[in-house]
């Protein structure tokens, strides 16, 4: 400060840009907040469930066939649930290119409950979910199944995903699909697994 009680020119400029710096939010930018799933969250439900099933140290019962072979059965006590269900992920059509690339449906059941079906419209070809559908009893989901479709020069597939929830916990899924890739047979599988 000067003698005569004037601030000098530099500490007012100074404090201006200090002022200024604060008043634009000098502080990093609050994030915007998160956008509501457009459609049914399927990834967040699964990952819920990995979360609770991992808590419990849930155990599995499966069931494979591979080319129409015999049913093989095991039980499998400790399981990477991430990874033991990552096949049901495939079936998440909330990506933010997909927004507006399925037509919803929704319809009440006898028992109360409401299938919604989310169906991919024509000329979507970066949706490989052909449809998906879930049954809710409020807003507790009891069953999501999906039919998820690749197609392209070199290889094609067609899968079938279900799976069931019983009082908010995962009791069953199943997987039934078809690939074929150029030249080789159409390979068939089926994978169930029956949460302990």
């Amino acid at each position: 400060m000067r003698k005569d009680g004037r601030k000098g020119l530099g500490a007012v400029l100074l404090a201006g840009v200090g002022l200024l710096a604060t008043a634009c939010g000098d502080a990093s930018p609050a994030a915007p907040a998160p956008r509501r799933p457009l459609y049914f969250d399927v990834k967040g439900l699964l990952t819920r469930q990995v979360e609770q099933l991992d808590r419990r140290h849930a155990a599995v019962t499966k069931r494979v066939s591979l080319r129409g072979g015999a049913l093989e059965t095991v039980r499998v006590p400790a399981v990477k649930w991430n990874d033991e269900l990552q096949i049901l992920f495939q079936a998440d059509i909330n990506k933010a290119a997909l927004r507006g690339a399925y037509a919803v449906d929704s319809v009440v059941l006898p028992t109360g409950a409401v299938r919604r079906t989310y169906t991919r419209r024509p000329g979507q070809p970066n949706a490989p979910v052909a449809q998906l559908s879930v049954v809710q009893q409020g807003a507790v989901p009891q069953e999501v199944a999906a039919t998820i479709e690749q197609d392209n020069p070199l290889f094609s597939a067609q899968k079938q995903l279900r799976f069931q929830l019983q009082n908010g916990q995962l009791s069953h899924y199943e997987v039934q699909g078809t690939q074929k890739l150029v030249l080789f047979d159409t390979l068939r599988y089926s994978a169930a697994g029956q949460v302990e």
